[in-house]
């Protein structure tokens, strides 16, 4: 489960400063909806981009046959287009991301944003196992504190004296093999009270 948190909260502050990012530069209006559409679109990049990317190659793999390297690199290359336009499309539609700027900048409200995530797909490609090992150890000293403040609250069970070691034990060997019932402890009691 650790590892789904740490790589779902990096990505997500990942992807809020693409949102941000794309809202600066693109008439694509974002503003505070990045928030809900951050967890909107990292839900999509980890569980549904995945499934669709696959659906797609696999119908290209079909033609592959039938390429040149430079054709098989355009497909790729359209490919990634497409995923992310589904998933821009996706992040536009269950949140407050709008598309302003008329007709003109409607068409590019929707053609630029899908570049800019796979730019900031590919910067966060090259440095996930970075981002997230040092998201991981975030996690471990946040939750490590949690444990001990816990541990610190909770009393320490008390450790048993083993036979005949506590301060007035009797040194007869008699009195502890006596079938009375009792436990040490509470012969150890009883002595203590005289």
């Amino acid at each position: 489960m650790k590892k789904w948190v740490v790589r779902f909260a990096s990505l997500l502050v990942f992807n809020i400063v693409v949102l941000l990012v794309v809202g600066w530069l693109t008439p694509a209006r974002v503003g505070w909806a990045a928030l809900w559409a951050g967890i909107v679109l990292t839900a999509l990049v980890i569980w549904i981009k995945p499934l669709v990317e696959k659906g797609f190659r696999s119908m290209a793999a079909r033609s592959a046959h039938q390429r040149t390297r430079a054709g098989e690199k355009l497909v790729e290359l359209l490919l990634a287009f497409a995923v992310a336009l589904l998933v821009w499309i996706a992040t536009v539609a269950f949140t407050g991301v709008s598309i302003g700027g008329g007709i003109f900048g409607a068409f590019w409200g929707w053609v630029l944003p899908p570049v800019f995530l796979l730019i900031g797909w590919a910067i966060y490609d090259a440095i996930d196992d970075r981002v997230e090992s040092h998201a991981g150890a975030l996690y471990d000293r946040a939750t490590a504190g949690r444990s001990e403040q816990a541990d610190a609250a909770t009393p320490a069970p008390p450790i048993p004296s083993p036979p005949d070691t506590y301060p007035g034990a009797p040194r007869d060997s008699a009195r502890r093999d006596r079938n009375d019932g009792l436990t040490d402890e509470q012969r150890r009691m009883l002595d203590e009270l005289g």
